[in-house]
This record gives C-alpha cells, structure tokens and sequence, in this order.
C-alpha cells in the first residue's frame, strides 16, 4: 500500500525497484532450480557418473536418512557451536587489540611486525599445534577457528581507526573531549561499518576454521561427517554435508545483515 504523502513519481520509483528485486530473486531461483535440473538430469541419462559426484536426489534421500537416524541436527548443532564461539571471540578479541593499538602508537609500532608475520602463516599449519596444547576435542577446533580470524579483526579494525576524520577528531578535542571520549563518541561509532564488513567476511574465516579443525580431530560435526564419507567413499553423504553446510553458513551471514540494519536504525546509516 503507497503513502499518501509520496509523490506519484516517488512511488513509482518505489514500485519500480521493488519490482526489479522480485524479479532478479525469480531469476536467481531459476538459475538454481535449472542447475539442479541439469545436474540430476546428466547423472540419469549416464553423461555424469552419481557414484562420484552425487546428485539432487541421492542427496534428498542422504538427508531424509540422516534425519530420520537421529544424529544430523547433533552434527549441525556441534558444528554451528564451534562456529559461533570462534566467531563471536575472534571479533571481540581482535577488536579489543584494535583499540588497544590505536590506544597506544607505541604499542601499534611494536606489534607490527608480528601482525604481518602471523597474517602471511597459513593458519591451518598450527592445527596441529593446537591438538598438542589443547586435546584432542572441541578446544583445539575453537582455538583454531578463533585463530583465523582474529588476525583479519585486529587488521581491519585497525585500518578503520587510523582513517577516522582527523577534522572531527580535533574539533573533540578543541571542545575538551580526552581520548577515551573521542573513541567512544566519534571512531568506534564511524567505524560500525568496517566492523560489519569484518563481521561478514569473519563468517566465513569461522566456518572454514571449524571444518578444518573437523577434518585434524573431531568425533562429530558437519566436517566429520565429510571426512567420514570421503574414506568409506559414500560421496551422497560428502555432498548433502557440503549443502548443509553452505545454508548454515547462509543462515550466519544473513543474521549479520539482520543485527547490522537493527544497530543502523539506533546509530544512524551514516556512520
């Protein structure tokens, strides 16, 4: 229903757009049903081997079966638990790092070149590692999840900081604000959207931190299932997991979205 306090070339600008989006979201569902089509179709008529690659209805029948056994959602749940202490540490951490180095120049100076070092090390090479320190268990996956991406965090939150209007930051402090005000009233707020860009590439940091703790040591999980069909070469069970996987990680980001537009509408979309 339009406003009657839009104009009417407003609100067929309005109808125009929200027309446009449908659109586009039938083409996008199309594009995937006929994919799907396409796939279950070269496996029947024998010009893809279903053995190997799988298709859509194996894969339907994978997932009844697993639901109707009674571990999926377990495996679900433990993995989607790994990756959302990951997540939610990596950020609060690698945040917390960021302020402490825009805090102190000197501090910033001197944790530089460790940055680049641990940035440039592939962080699947200290799994690992992690196993010796922390178990065989869920620690060492969340270690490792947090690992990935609490370098990414502290980086980009940094730079954020750093390209906070210098203009605005001397006008706090012509009005006598200290530093601890100018932080919490002026760069933490204006960077809400480097923190939401983290955030949204943190997602998939996290999950690919937990499927390959999965894969190093792990007694359930969506990456413990994958390897568990790899090596008894069920690859319907590789692929359902792979699916599963890409709608929970689907479902992480789009809660992202969902808490950045509630905290734009505290904030304001300008910051």
């Amino acid at each position: 229903m339009n406003s009657p306090s839009l104009s009417p070339g407003r609100q067929a600008y309005l109808l125009a757009v929200r027309r446009q989006k449908r659109q586009v979201r039938l083409w996008q569902a199309a594009l995937l049903a006929g994919l799907l089509a396409l796939w279950e179709l070269s496996c029947r008529v024998g010009l893809s081997d279903g053995f190997l690659i799988s298709s859509p209805s194996r894969m339907a029948a994978t997932f009844v079966s697993l639901c109707r056994g009674g571990d999926l959602w377990r495996h679900i749940g433990v993995s989607c638990g790994e990756t959302v202490i990951g997540f939610l540490s990596g950020t609060a951490l690698g945040t917390a790092v960021a302020i402490c180095m825009w805090w102190s120049g000197k501090l910033a100076r001197i944790l530089d070149p460790y940055l680049v070092v641990l940035n440039a090390l592939p962080k699947t090479a200290l799994g690992p590692i992690f196993i010796v320190w922390m178990g065989a268990g869920q620690g060492a996956i969340i270690v490792m999840t947090l690992a990935i991406s609490l370098i990414v965090t502290i980086l980009n939150m940094y730079q954020g900081f750093l390209s906070t209007d210098e203009e605005k930051i001397r006008l706090l402090r012509s009005l006598g604000a200290n530093r601890r005000q100018i932080l919490w009233l002026l760069v933490f707020p204006a960077n809400a959207p480097t923190l939401f860009s983290t955030l949204k590439v943190n997602v998939g940091l996290s999950w690919v931190g937990v499927i390959m703790g999965e894969f190093l040591v792990s007694q359930a999980g969506l990456g413990y299932l994958i390897v568990y069909g790899s090596q008894v070469f069920n690859m319907d069970l590789v692929m359902t997991s792979v699916v599963i996987l890409a709608v929970a990680a689907v479902v992480m980001y789009q809660l992202v979205l969902w808490v950045e537009k509630i905290l734009n509408r505290f904030w304001g979309k300008g910051l």
